[in-house]
């Protein structure tokens, strides 16, 4: 069924300060290790896998440039990448972090695109002003 999809990314449920869009994979990772969650063999494991992926992955100009992107792996061709992420999902799992692997066919307005995946544009988020309370909603002041 996965394959019937043409991309999958791997998120959580909070968001990235630069996209206000749920942190993918390696961000997540990151993020255990500055907040000393993980241990220091486990944290070694994962800048292994982050230094493979950035050996082999090209890495999108977009997010050199930290434009509001998110990425995308293609999963047509892309087998060896799942593959390698699999320890990183593991140490999530390890260490209690929660975590969705998102499949689709519209990841939205790709930017980039390399064999392996594609950047989409993520569109600022729209954030409303609030009424100071809800039992106050409609109830004129004096």
């Amino acid at each position: 069924m996965k394959y019937d999809f043409d991309y999958v990314r791997i998120q959580g449920r909070e968001l990235a300060e630069n996209t206000q869009y749920n942190k993918g994979i390696f961000s997540m990772c990151w993020q255990l290790i500055q907040n000393d969650v993980m241990e220091e063999e486990d944290a070694d494991l994962f800048r292994e896998i982050d230094a493979w992926f950035a050996e082999e992955l090209p890495y999108p100009p977009q997010c050199n440039n930290r434009e509001p992107v998110i990425c995308f792996f293609k999963t047509k061709n892309t087998e060896l990448m799942l593959k390698m992420i699999k320890p990183a999902l593991w140490l999530l799992e390890r260490y209690h972090h929660p975590f969705y692997v998102v499949y689709t066919n519209d990841p939205g307005e790709i930017v980039y695109e390399d064999e392996y995946q594609v950047a989409v544009k993520v569109e600022p988020a729209i954030i409303e002003e609030m009424q100071e309370s809800w039992s106050t909603c409609g109830v004129e002041h004096d």
